[in-house]
């Protein structure tokens, strides 16, 4: 690696190290560390398959589409970020660290990307797409998944903004083949 990119990397990865220990910091206080728990524990998956079912509840025929893409994109998330963690095998910031606390369980080992905002987005861009009103709830629950991520110790930001990143990806491709 050239010396400049390398430098570039080093530096990048300090102010990434850096913003993940103040994302971190900030859970010192128990109403932020419990606000962000509950936020990613909703983003394990319990609040988006009880957002499909009540969906299929309320309007099987008109949500059935939806919800199929929904599943359908998701599986493509995972399958992609599944990969990518046990190809980049990136250490959690915790376990990096001794100033980051871990403030939730990680449901698997490494870090790179983040498996919940790659899935929050997909599943709110593929759900705005089909109800547009849907926006001023999802948008906000998304960046707080994303936001979560850090602040409990689970994720640097670039694993949050490259998961994020994938998820758009993922869904604005879905768009053209579903």
């Amino acid at each position: 690696m050239p010396n400049k990119l390398k430098l570039y990397m080093n530096q990048l990865h300090h102010v990434d190290s850096h913003l993940c220990i103040t994302f971190n910091k900030t859970s010192h206080n128990i109403l932020i560390r419990n606000f962000f728990k509950g936020i990613s524990r909703l983003g394990d998956g319990v609040f988006w398959y009880s957002f499909m079912a009540l969906m299929l509840c309320l309007d099987q025929a008109r949500a059935l589409l939806p919800v199929c893409h929904m599943v359908a994109a998701g599986l493509i998330g995972t399958l992609i970020y599944k990969w990518l963690k046990v190809r980049t095998l990136r250490p959690r910031p915790f376990n990096v660290y001794q100033q980051i606390s871990l403030r939730s369980i990680p449901l698997d080992q490494f870090s790179f990307p983040s498996g919940h905002t790659l899935h929050a987005v997909i599943f709110s861009m593929v759900a705005i797409h089909y109800y547009p009103m849907l926006a001023t709830a999802l948008i906000p629950f998304t960046i707080l998944i994303g936001l979560s991520r850090p602040i409990l110790g689970l994720h640097y930001p670039s694993d949050v903004l490259v998961g994020g990143l994938i998820g758009m990806l993922i869904s604005i491709i879905s768009f053209y083949i579903i």
